[in-house]
């Protein structure tokens, strides 16, 4: 299959294109940048020079392919706004030339917007378009209705390994810089995680052999407290930890405030039986402990 992957050089899509390529695909990546398209030319990956604004590109490398996965996303909180709309405009614009064709089209979408909707988040839950990057999940299942062989991955807030650990990261700068690390309350909420190695397969899975129109969950570990991710953050780091309070959360956090405090107990059970998706690496409070800082 020929593969266009948006991200190709990332966190997750480098890992992805190695086992696309190792599978066989024929794998086309999205560079912005001279150094990106150096990195995946010595993957083995074809260089498709462009970015996630320029829609004209975007069309042109889903046109040319057998199926997409589209894994940029711009993670600077303080334009997080403008990265979602962004999102939203990618998937449309490659939504459009994969119209009819029935060519897997694989979208990344967070399970943090189900902490809105209460309760243990499942695949099954269709979040308001109007929560952050769910306009994008919505925009891309309704192409299932139009011939292409959509899907979408939620994936936990914390993708990692010990080198990063999403917005688990984002914790470490925050503790670093203050040195304290800080939850809020009790520290009970909970984030789901997953290996940046098993969250590349689950890609890879779906873009394979995920029915059209399907909601997939990279999680997994289901929900880690909290509490758990700052204490050991604190170890590693050599520094106190504290409860602080949701007052003084806007003040010690900045734009991740927000994040912190969310509780967002995910399940994946459903992904794990649809596709045989078994993740075995190492879980976050692992990979946090052993962070190289």
């Amino acid at each position: 299959m020929r593969v266009f992957v948006t991200g190709a050089s990332g966190f997750i899509g480098s890992a992805l294109v190695r086992a696309l390529v190792d599978a066989g695909h024929a794998v086309t990546g999205l560079a912005r940048s001279d150094a990106s398209a150096a990195a995946l030319r010595a993957a083995g990956v074809n260089v498709h020079r462009g970015d996630v604004d320029d829609l004209a590109s975007l069309r042109a490398g889903a046109a040319d392919s057998d199926g997409v996965v589209h894994l940029a996303f711009g993670h600077d909180f303080s334009a997080y706004g403008e990265a979602v709309a962004a999102d939203l405009r990618a998937v449309e614009a490659m939504g459009s030339v994969l119209e009819g064709s029935h060519r897997p089209f694989v979208i990344t979408s967070g399970t943090l917007a189900l902490a809105f909707a209460g309760g243990i988040g499942t695949e099954d839950v269709a979040l308001d378009p109007a929560l952050p990057r769910v306009g994008a999940e919505h925009a891309a299942l309704s192409l299932a209705e139009r011939g292409v062989r959509a899907s979408v991955v939620r994936l936990a807030p914390c993708v990692h390994d010990v080198h990063r650990a999403g917005l688990a990261s984002r914790l470490i700068d925050i503790a670093r810089a203050r040195g304290v690390a800080a939850y809020v309350g009790d520290g009970a909420n909970v984030w789901p995680a997953v290996h940046r190695l098993d969250a590349a397969d689950l890609f890879q899975r779906a873009l394979e052999s995920a029915p059209p129109g399907t909601r997939l969950h990279g999680a997994a570990e289901g929900g880690v407290p909290m509490r758990d991710i700052v204490e050991t953050i604190g170890r590693r780091l050599g520094v106190p930890t504290r409860s602080i309070t949701a007052d003084e959360a806007a003040e010690h956090f900045g734009d991740a405030a927000l994040f912190v405090a969310l509780d967002n107990p995910t399940s994946s059970a459903i992904t794990r039986e649809q596709l045989g998706w078994a993740p075995t690496r190492a879980p976050l409070l692992e990979d946090l402990a052993n962070a190289e800082l």
